[in-house]
């Protein structure tokens, strides 16, 4: 059984996007790593967490352009984070806790993977509801 996030995170499909990009840039990200989310950085930092979710909720639902650059609906205050070293247990924590369904994975200030809770549902409790829905083929 997985011990740290490490062991259980996304990494080989690691979208990341400026925050200076467009969201329609972030969009085709996301769609070219078949992912629901892209990490936002500052020439290279990491700065904050864009999903598919801010895309409708925040761009299409206010008519904004997609050309509108990243920073203008990325989530960027208060984005909890993880290390590798973070254990299940602790990240099963921060996500209930917080309310989130992503933990960006940073070592040293640079993103280095994504855990989502349905990562931590099939580790945990591979038979529940979101482990098969998180399982199945072109869910991300």
């Amino acid at each position: 059984m997985a011990q740290t996030i490490a062991d259980i995170m996304s990494s080989g499909n690691l979208a990341t996007v400026e925050r200076t990009d467009s969201v329609a840039e972030a969009a085709r990200r996301m769609a070219a790593a078949d992912v629901g989310d892209v990490l936002v950085l500052d020439n290279g930092a990491f700065t904050g967490i864009l999903t598919d979710r801010d895309i409708a909720v925040r761009l299409v639902a206010h008519e904004k352009s997609p050309a509108t650059p990243v920073s203008e609906i990325a989530s960027d205050t208060g984005v909890v984070t993880a290390t590798p070293q973070t254990s299940i247990d602790q990240a099963i924590d921060l996500i209930r806790s917080r309310a989130v369904r992503r933990l960006p994975v940073l070592d040293r200030g640079r993103a280095v993977g994504v855990v989502s809770l349905g990562d931590l549902a099939m580790e945990r409790e591979p038979h529940s509801a979101v482990a098969d829905i998180s399982a199945a083929p072109g869910n991300t």
